[in-house]
């Protein structure tokens, strides 16, 4: 009896390290409280952790936990879930589920440049040093500036792209009804802070200001750990597989096999019972939570 409980074990493992990512990811809100010397609506987000600033150190050691705490439950959800086999269906038939196989490989990159990118800092902060920026535009700068760029676009393109595909998966696949209701509202505020950061970075490139930069920056950050926060909640909560009209089938059939066990009601009887209530889902379907 103790084989079926490793699934849960495994989502509970990956529940725990997206919400710790969520809560690293959203470090910068120290600012509020902290002295950092720099303007959070219009300086880059980066800026923070840059190696000239004094509380540097700290915001890229909360970046790397959160890179490395996402990379490790998206890499969990995958070698548990979905390499391993197909995901065994009602009839006796198996399905593979490659939304949600391709969110979770999305979520990895997320994690593997949110890492890389708390490795390669800014060496100064552009927006608020007019000597930095100037350095910057005539390519002065360490290459870091250009490696950060890179890895910072790799690692918000995986976090729409697992955005998008852990949503598409909840609905499609009726799993994670917390994910299929407000997935796609998150999405699209995230989609909109996207195109407000990219903006405001160009004009800040182009010698336009910077268009509330800082501002649009956090704001798309802080939807990304919203995301992972929904997202470990939906895979740690009791009940989050299948459709919420079919928590109580599951329920009932798990009852059944507990009593069969106990040799209070015998095989027979339990399998008339499941006939007048309807067929409960696959046992190993049942205890695959993500």
């Amino acid at each position: 009896m103790s084989a079926p409980a490793r699934p849960e074990a495994a989502a509970g493992a990956v529940a725990v390290l997206l919400l710790l990512s969520a809560v690293a990811y959203t470090a910068w809100v120290l600012e509020v409280v902290l002295s950092t010397g720099l303007d959070p609506v219009q300086a880059y987000i980066s800026e923070l952790a840059a190696e000239d600033q004094p509380l540097g150190g700290l915001f890229r050691a909360t970046d790397l936990v959160a890179g490395l705490a996402v990379l490790a439950a998206a890499l969990l959800a995958l070698s548990a879930f979905h390499l391993r086999r197909p995901v065994p269906e009602a009839g006796g038939s198996t399905a593979r589920r490659p939304w949600a196989a391709g969110g979770w490989a999305a979520l990895a990159l997320f994690g593997a440049a949110t890492a890389a990118d708390s490795r390669l800092p800014l060496s100064c902060a552009p927006t608020s040093d007019e000597m930095c920026a100037a350095r910057e535009t005539a390519g002065l700068v360490p290459a870091t500036h250009i490696a950060h760029a890179v890895t910072s676009s790799l690692a918000m393109l995986g976090a729409l792209g697992g955005l998008t595909a852990l949503t598409v998966a909840a609905r499609r696949y009726h799993r994670w009804p917390l994910v299929a209701r407000y997935g796609p509202w998150l999405l699209g505020a995230e989609v909109l802070a996207t195109g407000w950061s990219l903006g405001a970075i160009a004009a800040f490139e182009a010698g336009h200001g910077t268009w509330a930069l800082g501002a649009g920056q956090r704001l798309q950050v802080l939807l990304v750990a919203l995301w992972l926060a929904l997202l470990a909640a939906a895979v740690g909560l009791p009940g989050r597989t299948g459709p919420s009209g079919g928590s109580a089938t599951a329920t009932d059939a798990t009852a059944t096999e507990a009593a069969i066990e106990a040799g209070t009601v015998t095989g027979t009887e339990a399998g008339s019972a499941t006939g007048s209530a309807g067929a409960a889902p696959p046992r190993a379907d049942r205890r695959d939570p993500v």
